[in-house]
């Protein structure tokens, strides 16, 4: 993506998360450890022999599967974070349901014991920390709605913005039951007019590349998406039990089923 910068994801998924590995002089961050279905830790063992400090993006499960595999995990200070930190079966297994793998899954993947494994929280970081990497750093940036524990990170060496979940070029998803549109919102707000020399935006699905020109569009999208706009600005129609798929502006978004 970038110097020292590396996109990783699992394939054969339909979701294809993407983890970002992005390596200073001293240490390495790990943003993201994708499904846990392959094994993450060789892979960056083969990219970086630094140190490293694994953050994710928010601790849905697609996000988190590798986590055991690393002593050094930061986290937010949520109790969505610290449940979901004891590891879960039921999301996982919902990633492999019929339907969600195309071609072959590695031979030593024992699809019926599937689940995200438990791990344990070093050190809880908060908005605005800055990781030192060495000669290279990474700002936290709080942006809960999508779960009350996302976040972005911004690396102003490189002008990038790794943007988890909050932003992807497909449809993003906000229809569990943690997602929160009016935190989404602000959250989506505050990237476009923070003052940050923000190039490129890393997201965590499906493509890892977009210019930061979607940041104002995004947050126009994010507001229309409210209850008071959606029904006069957005496209919307059914897509499976208790969800549908509206588009607003030039984004599309899985939302709850309108009741």
């Amino acid at each position: 993506m970038a110097p020292d910068s590396f996109a990783i994801y699992e394939p054969h998924q339909s979701e294809e998360t993407i983890s970002y590995l992005i390596v200073g002089k001293e240490k390495a961050l790990l943003f993201d450890t994708g499904m846990g279905i392959s094994d993450i830790r060789k892979v960056v063992a083969e990219l970086t022999p630094l140190p490293i400090i694994v953050l994710n993006s928010h601790t849905h499960n697609d996000h988190v599967g590798g986590n055991w595999q690393f002593d050094t995990i930061y986290s937010m200070d949520t109790d969505f974070s610290r449940q979901n930190a004891k590891g879960s079966s039921a999301d996982a297994q919902a990633e492999i349901a019929p339907g969600e793998i195309c071609g072959e899954l590695p031979k030593d993947f024992d699809a019926k014991s599937y689940r995200t494994k438990p791990w344990t929280i070093s050190r809880y970081v908060r908005d605005g920390d800055k990781i030192d990497l060495g000669e290279r750093s990474a700002e936290i940036i709080s942006t809960p709605g999508h779960t009350p524990d996302s976040i972005c990170v911004y690396d102003a060496s490189n002008r990038l913005l790794f943007t988890g979940d909050t932003y992807y070029p497909a449809t993003i998803w906000l229809y569990r039951p943690e997602t929160d549109l009016r935190l989404y919102e602000a959250s989506v707000s505050r990237l476009e007019y923070q003052p940050r020399n923000i190039q490129t935006l890393l997201g965590a699905h499906n493509i890892p590349v977009a210019p930061s020109s979607v940041l104002p569009i995004l947050a126009l999208a994010a507001a229309e998406l409210q209850p008071s706009q959606l029904k006069k600005k957005g496209q919307c129609k059914p897509a499976g039990v208790g969800k549908r798929v509206c588009k607003v502006e030039r984004f599309s978004f899985l939302l709850q089923a309108d009741h």
